[in-house]
């Protein structure tokens, strides 16, 4: 089970060759690389030496010895009423899914159109999406994998379910998409936002589960923190995912952690993250054995 963090706020902060740099030398095996939330103006994915951008990367990251496991390809994948948008946005995935293969990823996480276009069915309309990747994923030799979602009720201003969001929700799109090219990437803390307790959904989805998202929350906001700062039970958790014999790596998404640091402290951050996912590595095996 390799130990991973995703590149987000170090790639904000610093280049992407440093952003790597940093996780390796924090003590990490791999590093999860983000595609999504960055400016045009700075977006690799949309140049036209992408190809060459994402090479020189690998190449860089194999020199240090650590490897991408998987990456995160841009979101939102679809916005209702910006046809032409969401072209543009389709087109930035395949290049995604291209480029995540080229860094050696063996997934790569694509957001589900979220619901709330009227008139159209979300199970229908995200089955059409996921199949029209299915040929990239064939050619490039790499898995998607659809995360479990929620969204804001913009009347009531709180969270509440969506696309595959609930045990049973997520399972009927993973067993509808052929598992030789599409996963389930469980976002831990995204579970209690919209009312089930992760270890839950860890027993009832079992070997669907090719990939985690883990970070912590107090089930009202996703904070998108490390481990033991909010409210979700760390031991059921790793518990279930020994029971369920989780055979995926430990990829941490709480970047929100190391957003309030300074740019000298985000080593020492990494770090004590690094620590902390080794202790859950370790626990995990433990009760496995």
């Amino acid at each position: 089970m390799l130990l991973s963090t995703q590149t987000l706020v170090l790639s904000s902060r610093f280049s992407d060759r440093e952003a790597i740099r940093i996780i390796n030398e924090a003590g990490f095996d791999a590093y999860d690389y983000s595609f999504c939330e960055r400016k045009e103006s700075e977006d690799n994915i949309l140049k036209d030496d992408y190809r060459e951008y994402f090479t020189d990367l690998r190449k860089y990251a194999d020199s240090i010895g650590i490897v991408c496991n998987q990456a995160h390809a841009h979101f939102p994948v679809a916005v209702y009423g910006k046809d032409e948008w969401n072209k543009q946005r389709y087109n930035a995935v395949i290049r995604d899914i291209e480029a995540a293969s080229v860094l050696g990823a063996k997934i790569i996480v694509v957001h589900p159109v979220h619901s709330g276009y009227p008139g159209e069915d979300a199970f229908e309309r995200n089955m059409k999406f996921y199949e029209g990747l299915m040929p990239y994923c064939e050619k490039f030799g790499i898995k998607v994998a659809l995360e479990n979602m929620w969204r804001n009720d913009p009347k009531r201003g709180f969270i509440v379910a969506d696309v595959c969001s609930g045990a049973e929700n997520f399972i009927k799109y993973i067993d509808s998409l052929d598992n030789r090219y599409f996963t389930a990437c469980l976002d831990l803390g995204h579970c209690g936002l919209v009312g089930e307790e992760a270890h839950d959904v860890i027993r009832i989805m079992g070997k669907r589960i090719g990939a985690l998202h883990v970070h912590d929350n107090d089930y009202l906001h996703d904070s998108h923190t490390m481990p033991y700062m909010g409210k979700m039970e760390w031991d059921k958790i790793l518990k279930a995912l020994a029971d369920a014999e989780y055979e995926g790596d430990f990829t941490y998404e709480a970047d929100s952690f190391l957003r309030g640091f300074p740019d000298r402290l985000m080593k020492p951050g990494l770090e004590l993250m690094a620590k902390v996912g080794r202790d859950m590595i370790a626990e995990i095996k433990k009760q496995h054995f």
